[in-house]
């Protein structure tokens, strides 16, 4: 049985969608069987920062409203051949309305994939509450601003109401320069401000930008991002913190850019 993992952040721009794309391509590349899910109704970028917007055909509220089998939807990203997406719709209306069939269709994947990736909304409205009450397992993004820890703090509070729920952090847009000089604040008083151990940093570096640009993961490229993101990648897929084989990570090659080619073998239809 898989397990389901939200991203959430309350405050957008933190770079969670870049967060759970480079951790899906990360898992998938150790063997584990990846669906990554954009639940951001009306503003997906999922797709954009994988580089697969051009295979889209269906979208997560076509499989939700019976439109399409799970097969139709999933799109397959042939650079990592375990990886899997289903994109947002480019319309929003009631979302809270889909939570039932949301709930079954997470169901379904988990018997069928190690790990679901959900992408959350920003906000804590209906979005937050579709996207996170599906899932066995929250990680809060969030940045070294004040704005972000605040927002950050607020949905670590909401997850509460989920008890049955593992909570964990990752702090992005780190920037060991400026917390040298006092400008920003390092990942220790994060990690008190929020009562809560981080399970990893990722860098700032002018990388990440490219890689999104390109539709790239950066865990492909070589760059000083690309380790702390396998230490991420390790903590999650462990139910302890598990040392990255750095030599071992440095000596694959990195992921080119190629064509995609879709499809699956699933053929479950969601429940209404």
């Amino acid at each position: 049985m898989g397990e389901a993992i939200v991203f959430t952040s309350g405050k957008g721009g933190v770079g969670k969608t870049t967060t759970i794309a480079n951790i899906g391509a990360g898992l998938s590349q150790l063997d584990k069987k990846v669906i990554m899910l954009d639940t951001d109704m009306g503003l997906r970028n999922l797709d954009v920062v994988m580089g697969l917007e051009d295979r889209i055909t269906y979208n997560l509220l076509d499989l939700l409203d019976n439109k399409c089998r799970l097969n139709q939807a999933l799109i397959r990203d042939k650079r990592f051949p375990n990886l899997y997406m289903i994109p947002a719709s480019l319309r929003c209306h009631n979302i809270g309305e889909y939570s039932k069939q949301m709930a079954a269709l997470i169901e379904v994947l988990k018997t069928e994939f190690d790990f679901c990736l959900i992408d959350c909304p920003a906000g804590i409205d209906e979005g937050f509450e579709f996207a996170v009450s599906a899932a066995d397992r929250a990680i809060v993004v969030t940045t070294p601003h004040i704005s972000a820890i605040r927002d950050a703090g607020r949905v670590l509070y909401l997850l509460e109401a989920y008890p049955f729920m593992k909570k964990d952090l990752i702090i992005n847009e780190v920037n060991d320069k400026m917390i040298r000089k006092h400008e920003m604040m390092s990942q220790k008083d994060i990690e008190e401000v929020l009562g809560m151990k981080s399970i990893g940093t990722i860098p700032v570096d002018k990388k990440i930008i490219i890689s999104q640009n390109m539709g790239v993961p950066v865990i492909s490229m070589r760059c000083s991002a690309r380790r702390n993101i396998w230490r991420i990648v390790r903590n999650i897929q462990s139910s302890k913190p598990h040392p990255v084989d750095l030599e071992k990570v440095e000596e694959q090659e990195e992921v080119p850019i190629g064509s995609f080619s879709g499809g699956g073998k699933l053929q479950y239809e969601v429940e209404s």
